[in-house]
C-alpha cells in the first residue's frame, strides 16, 4: 500500500468568479490589469536554475492594442535548446526518485497559489497577452489550470495504486510505473493558459523532466506560470522554459537520443510534420517516443427540426464567438433545418449585433481581438472571399479593422454548398458558416456532418426528439471526441468531460484524465518468488 495514499485531497472543480459590477474580484482584477499595463517586463528563459537573457529581444503587445508595449522576451537559439535538455537530464535522477507525495505536494501548492495569491495576476496576464475577456480568462487561467493540477494529482495516485490482482502463495507480484527514459518536449498553444500549464506539469508530475516551448503569443502568461511553479517548490531543471524558433527546437530535440516524447497542442499540419520527423529519426532514440497531440477542429452544431430555438441560438452564438472563436472546440459549422432557419437567423442577428467589441480592460466587451496580425489577415481574406463567391453569402458581420487592435467582427456566412471551403477548413476565429438543409433530409445531413471535415474534436446536436438524439449520437460516434446534447460544443470541464478528439484532431489521449497521465509512464512488472525452485525437473518427467 502506498504510504499516505488515501490522504490525497479529493479534488472539486474550482468555483468560477462572476466579476459582476461591485464585486471584490472585479476590483482586484482591475487593479491587476492596471499594474501589469503600467510596466514593461523583461522576460527571461528559464534553464536549470538560471534566468537566461540573450539580448535578442522580441516584443509583446496586447492584441487589442498593438501600439502598447507590455514586455520584452529574450529569444533563444539552438544552444539554448541543448542547454535546456542538459539541465533536464541533469535533474532527472533526483526528480524521478523523489517520493510521489513530494511531487504531488508541489503541484497542489501551485494550484493553491493560482486559486489565491496569483489568481488576478495570471488572469490579467491572459487578458492582456491573449485578449481574453474577464470571464474567459477566469475559466481558463484560474479555474481550469487549478482543476488540471488537483485532478491530475488524484489520477496519479490512482495509477500508482493499481497492482496485479493475484499473487499466489510464495510469490509477490507488483507493478511500478516508471518515468520515461529521457526528456519530454512540451509544445504549447496561445489560446489556453491552462493548456500551456498542463502540458508540461502533468508530464513532470509523473516523474519526467521537460523542455517547454510555448507559443510566442503566450509567453506573457507562461512567465507567470513559471513564477508560480518555482514558488511552489519545483526543483531547477525539471521544467525548462525556452523561446526558440520551431525549426531550431526541432533540429535539436528530434535528433537527440534521449528524446522520450512530445506533449503537443497546436495545428494538425505541424503535428503531422513532427510525427513524420520522429518516424524518420526513430532509429536514433533509446526508446520509442510517446507522441501525444491535440490538434485542429472544424467543430459542428447540428440542429434538428424538433430543437428549442432559444437553446439552439444560445449554443450557436456562445459556441462560435466566445474568445473570438479561438478555441479548438469552437463551433465553426452549423447545420440548420429550413423550417427553423428564418427564426434562428433573426435571433442570431439580434444577439450578434448586440455584442460589444473592444479591449479586455473594458469588462462590457464580449468580443476582443484575435491573437495577431497573421490570424487577422487570414480571417479577413476568408471573409472577403466569401463576399465574392457565388456559393456563399455573408449575412451577418463581415467587418474588420486592425488600425489599433486585431478586431474581426463576428461574421456569419451562409454556404450554398455543403462543402464550401469555410465548412471544411479550420479558420480559428469569429467566423461561423451555416448550411441550411431540408427537414426531410435529416439522415443525409448526418452523413454530411460525418464526412465534411477531416477533424473529429467536438460536436453538438440540438433536439427535443429523443429518437433523433439517439440516432445522431450513434451515427456521429467517430465525428467528435467530445459530444454535446442540447449544449454548445465548447466548455469541457476537467473531471467532468476529459477533452480530446481523433481523426485529424489528434491522438484523443484526453487531457485532464488518467488516460493522459498513463502516456507519461512506462510500467515495469516485478515478480518476487519466496520459495524458489531448486531443480529443473517437472513432475511429468518422473517415470511410472
Amino acid at each position: 500500500m502506498l504510504k499516505g495514499f488515501f490522504n490525497v485531497p479529493t479534488p472539486i472543480n474550482e468555483p468560477v468568479y462572476s466579476y459582476a459590477p461591485g464585486s471584490k474580484e472585479r476590483a482586484l482584477l482591475q487593479q491587476a490589469l492596471q499594474s501589469a499595463s503600467a510596466q514593461e517586463l523583461d522576460i527571461p528563459m528559464y534553464i536549470g536554475g538560471e534566468e537566461i537573457r540573450t539580448g535578442n529581444k522580441g516584443e509583446i503587445h496586447p492584441p487589442h492594442n498593438h501600439k502598447h508595449l507590455l514586455a520584452y522576451y529574450h529569444k533563444g537559439e539552438k544552444q539554448h535548446v541543448e542547454a535546456a535538455i542538459k539541465a533536464a537530464l541533469d535533474a532527472k535522477n533526483n526528480w524521478e526518485n523523489l517520493p510521489w507525495e513530494e511531487r504531488a505536494a508541489i503541484f497542489l501548492k501551485a494550484a493553491d497559489l493560482i486559486a489565491g495569491k496569483y489568481r488576478y495576476k495570471l488572469n490579467a496576464a491572459t487578458m492582456l497577452g491573449q485578449s481574453k475577456n474577464a470571464f474567459q480568462a477566469e475559466i481558463d487561467s484560474a479555474c481550469e489550470i487549478v482543476d488540471f493540477l488537483r485532478f491530475n494529482v488524484k489520477y496519479m495516485t490512482e495509477i500508482y495504486a493499481q497492482q496485479p490482482p493475484v499473487s499466489p502463495s510464495g510469490v509477490w507480484n507488483r507493478l511500478e510505473q516508471r518515468p520515461l527514459e529521457g526528456f519530454v518536449f512540451a509544445l504549447t498553444p496561445f489560446n489556453f493558459t491552462a493548456i500551456a500549464g498542463n502540458l508540461p506539469s502533468c508530464v513532470a508530475m509523473m516523474g519526467n523532466v521537460v523542455v517547454w516551448k510555448p507559443s510566442n503569443t503566450q509567453i506573457y502568461s507562461a512567465n507567470v506560470l513559471m513564477e508560480i511553479f518555482r514558488e511552489a517548490g519545483l526543483p531547477d531543471g525539471v521544467i525548462n522554459l525556452i523561446y526558440v524558433s520551431g525549426p531550431d527546437a526541432g533540429e535539436v530535440i528530434f535528433n537527440h537520443p534521449d528524446f522520450a516524447g512530445i506533449h503537443f497542442t497546436g495545428s494538425t499540419a505541424v503535428f503531422q510534420d513532427i510525427w513524420k520527423t520522429i518516424g524518420n529519426n526513430i532509429h536514433k532514440y533509446k526508446s520509442y517516443p510517446r507522441i501525444v497531440g491535440e490538434t485542429g477542429g472544424k467543430d459542428f452544431i447540428l440542429v434538428h427540426p424538433s430543437a428549442d430555438v432559444k437553446v439552439a441560438n444560445t449554443a450557436i452564438v456562445r459556441g462560435a464567438f466566445e474568445f473570438q472563436g479561438q478555441k479548438c472546440s469552437a463551433a465553426s459549422r452549423v447545420y440548420i433545418p429550413k423550417s427553423l432557419w428564418q427564426q434562428l437567423k433573426e435571433m442570431m442577428t439580434e444577439d450578434i449585433q448586440s455584442f460589444k467589441i473592444g479591449p479586455t480592460e473594458d469588462f462590457s466587451n464580449f468580443i476582443n481581438a484575435v491573437i495577431d496580425e497573421k490570424s487577422f489577415d487570414k480571417l479577413a481574406k476568408a471573409i472577403d472571399q466569401a463576399k465574392a463567391d457565388e456559393d456563399a453569402e455573408v449575412i451577418i458581420g463581415g467587418n474588420y479593422d486592425k488600425s489599433k487592435g486585431y478586431f474581426i467582427h463576428p461574421t456569419v456566412i451562409l454556404a450554398k454548398k455543403a462543402d464550401y471551403v469555410t465548412m471544411t477548413e479550420e479558420l480559428f476565429g469569429p467566423v461561423l458558416t451555416v448550411y441550411v438543409y431540408e427537414d426531410n433530409q435529416w439522415e443525409e445531413t448526418l452523413e454530411l456532418v460525418d464526412r465534411t471535415s477531416i477533424y473529429a474534436l467536438t460536436g453538438a446536436v440540438i433536439a427535443q426528439d429523443r429518437y433523433a438524439i439517439a440516432q445522431a449520437t450513434s451515427f456521429l460516434k467517430n465525428a467528435a471526441g467530445n459530444f454535446y446534447i442540447n449544449d454548445k460544443c465548447t466548455g469541457a470541464v476537467v473531471g467532468q468531460q476529459p477533452f480530446g478528439g481523433a481523426r485529424g484532431s489528434g491522438t484523443n489521449d484526453k487531457a485532464g484524465s488518467m488516460i493522459n497521465l498513463l502516456r507519461w509512464v512506462s510500467p515495469r512488472t516485478i515478480k518476487e518468488t519466496f520459495n524458489a525452485a531448486t531443480d529443473y525437473r517437472y513432475p511429468f518427467l518422473e517415470q511410472e
